[in-house]
């Protein structure tokens, strides 16, 4: 790791079914688009609610990736 930067983004995965599986989602779809991801760190679960009803589970992650730079 020696002479490395990272990059840090915030993402927010949803599921129907539960925060583990939210998180998980997140991490996944990031990773098919970003390079290197090292670390995910859940900053923040919520819920969205219908009628008193929780409707879908949402995990706010933030995800680091090696920086490669530009050119």
């Amino acid at each position: 790791m020696p002479d490395s930067v990272y990059k840090i983004i915030e993402i927010v995965g949803t599921s129907t079914k539960s925060w583990e599986d939210a998180a998980k989602t997140a991490v996944e779809t990031a990773s098919k688009s970003l390079k290197d991801l090292r670390i995910a760190e859940i900053v923040k679960l919520d819920m969205t609610l219908e009628n008193g009803k929780v409707t879908a589970y949402r995990a706010r992650v933030n995800i680091s990736f090696k920086y490669h730079g530009e050119g």
